[in-house]
Formats: structure tokens, C-alpha cells, sequence
């Protein structure tokens, strides 16, 4: 598992001093009409899992709030189903991953997860969240930066190269329908370790 430095520029200490705005978990919902357009569309069907990427802080005050993260997502699995996970990566930063037939139930149980690092006064630790799609062509991600409060796409291939087209053709597709990044410098990739896994595997 891991990422590239790339992630620490782009979404983490760069990111952070050019930040638009403060972390808003509202901004999830947006992912709730574009999975439609996605399918419609573009023919992208929904892999039914996303991730919320943060970064962590040695004090027992972060440690309970990643508890009650999880506690929270425990309680709501009853209702929504979502299942999740907690992992790390060799670069030091954390992962929930959550899994959802349902996409509605997906993103809403990754914004309770985001609000309440907000609310707990780690907003600031958040990084990302990461949408994962597929289509004969390959996956695509849309990942949203907490820190410029944008989304934008990233179709990683083999070879780490990038599918520069279909990012442009997701990008032009959806705009309007998500805020998405105008900076391209700020579009950086979330490699995967291995080629077919995901940016968090």
C-alpha cells in the first residue's frame, strides 16, 4: 500500500497553504447525483466502495476521535448496511474504507465519518475522499481534496500512465454537476502499490 509524495504536496502541506476554504463534508453529496451521470452517460458503473484519506496526530484526543469514527459507522452499519475498515499506509496515512451496494447510503456514511473529524476540531487532518468506478476501459476515480474543497478525475492505466482523455471527458461532463478542481497542477495521481488494486490497497 501507499501513495506517491505527490499526495503530500498536492492534497496535504501545498494544498493546505493555497486551501480555498475549510473541509466541508457537504461537498459529498454531490458524488449522490453523479454516480447517475456517470452510469448514464458515460457508461461508469459504481464499484460500491470509497475511501476517506486523512493524515494522523500522536495524541490521545486524535485517537479517540478515529474511535468514535468508528463507532459511528459501527452503530449506522445496522441501518445502512455500509461496511468499513480501518487501515494505514506506508507513507503514514490512514484510510477508512467503506463498501455500499447503495450509493446514497456509501456517501452519506462517509460524510458522517468526515463531519466528525470537523467537528472534533480535525478537520485540517483531512486529506481526500475517493469515489472508484469502472467501464471496459479501465477504472476512474473521482477524488475530492478536503483541503482545496474541489473534486476532480484521475483513470490511472497500466504502466502508471494516466488516461488524459477520459479525465477530460469526465471532467467536461461533469461540471456544473461537481465543483471540480480549474487547477490542473492540482489534479495529482493516488497510485495504487500494485497494478488492479486501489489507491488505498
Amino acid at each position: 500500500m501507499g501513495l506517491l509524495d505527490g499526495l503530500r504536496a498536492a492534497l496535504g502541506l501545498r494544498a493546505e497553504t493555497d486551501a480555498r476554504r475549510d473541509a466541508d463534508p457537504e461537498d459529498l453529496f454531490g458524488m449522490s447525483t453523479a454516480y447517475l451521470t456517470m452510469e448514464a452517460e458515460l457508461g461508469y458503473r459504481s464499484l460500491d466502495v470509497g475511501a476517506l484519506c486523512f493524515s494522523g496526530v500522536d495524541s490521545r484526543s486524535f485517537r479517540d476521535t478515529v474511535a468514535e469514527v468508528e463507532s459511528i459507522l459501527e452503530a449506522g452499519q445496522k441501518d445502512t448496511g455500509t461496511e468499513f475498515t480501518v487501515t494505514d499506509d506506508d507513507h503514514g496515512y490512514h484510510w477508512v474504507v467503506l463498501r455500499d451496494t447503495d450509493p446514497e447510503d456509501l456517501i452519506t456514511s462517509m460524510h458522517f465519518a468526515a463531519d466528525t473529524f470537523i467537528e472534533r476540531d480535525y478537520g485540517s487532518r483531512l486529506l481526500a475522499a475517493v469515489f472508484a468506478y469502472e467501464n471496459s476501459d479501465g477504472p476512474a476515480y473521482w477524488i475530492y481534496s478536503f483541503r482545496r474543497g474541489a473534486y476532480y478525475p484521475f483513470a490511472p492505466r497500466a504502466g502508471r500512465e494516466r488516461d488524459s482523455s477520459t479525465e477530460f471527458k469526465l471532467e467536461s461532463t461533469l461540471d456544473g454537476e461537481l465543483e471540480i478542481e480549474s487547477e490542473k497542477e492540482y489534479w495529482y495521481p493516488l497510485w495504487p502499490s500494485q497494478q488492479g488494486t486501489h489507491p488505498w490497497e
